[in-house]
């Protein structure tokens, strides 16, 4: 990864004069129960008080008669996004090795993950039912929730399974970070990365904040913001109310439309910080001044009290939050029982554990640690130079939209994979076009199919990968006399109503931005949103020219989806025939719809390509049924269907 050189480097330097770290399989194994024990408290607890929060902060005393209710009804823990994608990564890694690739944690996400997903989480399942792997799903490009905190609250798990490995952990946390999110928003799973790692050896809260800001580059938004909040701690020692409403002020109230949210990634990741500084290493203390803040406050509760379970081992956290009832005689019962996840075992905590800490002896010997035996009892010798170096893989994002005419500038390398050496080993690229370092760049007329044969190789080894290329014929949309819609304009005072989750800087107001060539962003997203209604309806969008056109394919390109609706749960290409009727058109389209028109497997920025014999009309549209999601349906009753679309294409027939 582009910032893998700097991890080793600051490493380095951070451990340059100490002694080599030692931690028995004893030690190592109650700090690990410690990260998952503590990480369940802060989440079953924090639950309580999640997004009640946000104008000003909580007042205590704190109850948690939710947490115990639900705790009662399963006799144990019970499942909730921030422990049980990490128990899906545990799985991975016992099913794949302790480097699974991109492409096998896209193939867990979308077995086990089949609902009880949001923002960040939910627009990358759905990208990866598209087609798309990682690093692409988090990309802001196609996810618009890049922004939020959906991966500081998963992936801890990289890092307590790399004790004293620091560097290490930060990028490996930013790669897995990069399944969901993109730029700033990854910085604070970073941080918290690199702090669980160095909690193995580190018990001192303030230095291991500082040490974890120096695995993010200088000018990095979120490291200007943690010398915030340690400034703010400083000025208020005594006063985290005081801290909290400058952080609010700054990452909320001031945050700019297009990441202004209340899961926005540097605000909860600010807030965490604050909290671990405020709580002077105590869970409890911690845990209530993490509810008070308020915001998604149970995400960070779950990091930064499993954060304070692997300083003080698993025994400092609270038994009166990890066994509340007296016929509990372990942790939470030793039951974690799963309510979100298809097909996931319920566990014992205390195998979740052991397995674990099996990941992390075998992570310990792999990045160059060693091991001997003392007494009977095993010793690990930590090798804190260890840096990560992302699995070589091709990475798959959208197919490569190629126009005649058109100048093409697509690269099938990412962050991951960019300094990796890259070549076309098989297949003629179409005249005009050239390849170089994953870059597909020129000018060509030359229209049709072409399949091209890539090779990648980060000098150890080496992987081929076939690809296929579409040149479209010319774009007919911009020559056409009149746009084709149901709905015109979006009715304001509708979607004023319903509960959204997509920044309005987004959207636009009217149709007529569907043939402007630009496929997302801001002002990108037409909704079809009329006045409100129950009654689902089918949606059409098309052309009509003034002479007739002959075309053989139309792209659709999805807008931004909301949680309850903009897309079709089906659809079909339509021409004018001479007599002034529409007539279906018979198509294959690539990629195929998704299996269902649950909300969670739709594609945001997705687009949809028609291919059909030539068809010579006056007019062309896509037809279809819009879906009404029952997923906010208490926040948006009796709202009527819409489509989310940015660009409708249509191309000439060559």
């Amino acid at each position: 990864m582009k910032k893998t050189a700097t991890f080793a480097l600051l490493a380095l330097l951070l451990i340059s004069c100490a002694k080599p770290l030692e931690i028995s399989r004893t030690e190592l194994k109650n700090k690990i129960a410690g990260a998952w024990i503590g990480q369940m408290v802060g989440n079953i607890y924090g639950l309580e008080y999640e997004n009640k929060f946000v104008d000003e902060p909580g007042e205590g005393p704190f109850v948690f008669n939710k947490a115990m209710r639900k705790m009662e009804a399963v006799d144990g823990a019970f499942s909730d996004d921030d422990t049980d994608v990490e128990y899906l990564y545990l799985m991975m890694m016992e099913k794949y090795g302790i480097d699974p690739t991109y492409a096998q944690v896209r193939e867990g996400w979308m077995y086990h993950i089949r609902d009880r997903v949001w923002l960040a989480n939910r627009a990358a399942l759905g990208l990866m039912h598209y087609g798309l792997t990682p690093p692409f799903t988090g990309d802001k490009r196609y996810n618009p929730h890049w922004f939020q905190i959906d991966p500081q609250l998963i992936n801890e798990i990289w890092a307590y399974t790399a004790p004293g490995m620091p560097a290490y952990a930060a990028g490996l946390s930013e790669w897995a970070a990069r399944i969901t999110s993109d730029d700033w928003a990854a910085s604070p799973t970073v941080v918290y990365g690199a702090m669980y790692s160095e909690a193995f050896f580190c018990s001192d809260i303030p230095t291991l904040v500082k040490h974890a800001k120096e695995y993010l580059p200088k000018e990095d938004r979120f490291r200007r913001i943690i010398d915030e909040c340690i400034a703010l701690h400083a000025q208020n020692p005594d006063d985290w109310k005081a801290s909290r409403k400058v952080i609010a002020d700054e990452l909320y109230f001031n945050e700019p439309d297009i990441s202004r949210s209340i899961w926005n990634a540097d605000l909860n990741g600010a807030l965490g910080i604050l909290a671990l500084l405020y709580g002077d290493g105590d869970i409890e203390k911690t845990l209530t001044i993490g509810c008070a803040l308020g915001f998604d406050c149970d995400n960070q509760t779950a990091t930064i009290c499993g954060l304070l379970g692997v300083i003080n081992g698993v025994d400092a956290v609270p038994t009166d939050r990890s066994m509340p009832y007296e016929h509990w005689t372990k942790p939470f019962n030793d039951r974690y029982i799963n309510v979100t996840r298809y097909d996931m075992p319920d566990a014992s905590i205390e195998d979740l554990i052991e397995r674990t800490t099996v990941l992390a002896e075998k992570i310990i010997l792999a990045r160059g640690g060693s091991v001997r035996e003392e007494g009977g009892e095993k010793i690990y010798t930590i090798n804190r130079k260890a840096a990560f170096h992302a699995p070589l893989e091709f990475c798959v994002g959208p197919d490569p939209r190629i126009v005649a005419g058109e100048p093409v500038d697509y690269d099938f390398a990412c962050v991951t994979n960019r300094a990796y050496k890259w070549a076309l080993v098989d297949g003629a690229l179409p005249e005009g076009l050239a390849f170089k370092d994953g870059r597909l760049s020129g000018v060509t007329e030359a229209v049709g199919d072409y399949d091209i044969t890539l090779s990648l190789s980060d000098g150890i080894g080496s992987i081929d990968k076939t690809f296929h290329l579409v040149v479209r014929g010319r774009n007919l949309a911009p020559e056409a006399a009149e746009i084709l819609a149901l709905t015109a304009e979006t009715d304001t005072a509708t979607l004023d109503s319903c509960w959204t989750t997509i920044p309005a800087s987004y959207r636009a107001s009217t149709v007529d931005v569907i043939r402007d060539g630009v496929l997302g962003g801001p002002g990108a997203s037409f909704y079809s949103l009329g006045e409100k209604s129950n009654a689902p309806k089918q949606d059409f969008f098309g052309y009509r020219w003034d002479s007739p056109v002959t075309t053989d394919m139309i792209a659709l390109h999805y807008g931004c989806l909301e949680e309850f609706g903009g897309w079709y749960s089906d659809f079909h290409a339509e021409y004018l025939d001479e007599a002034g009727s529409w007539q279906p058109i018979e198509a294959a389209v690539s990629p195929a719809l998704p299996e269902s028109d649950v909300v969670f497997i739709q594609p945001h920025n997705g687009e949809f390509l028609l291919r059909f014999e030539p068809v010579t009309a006056t007019a062309v549209r896509i037809i279809g049924n819009d879906k009404v999601q029952d997923h906010w349906h208490k926040y948006t009753k009796n709202v009527t269907s819409f489509i989310s679309i940015t660009e409708l294409q249509v191309y000439e027939a060559k």
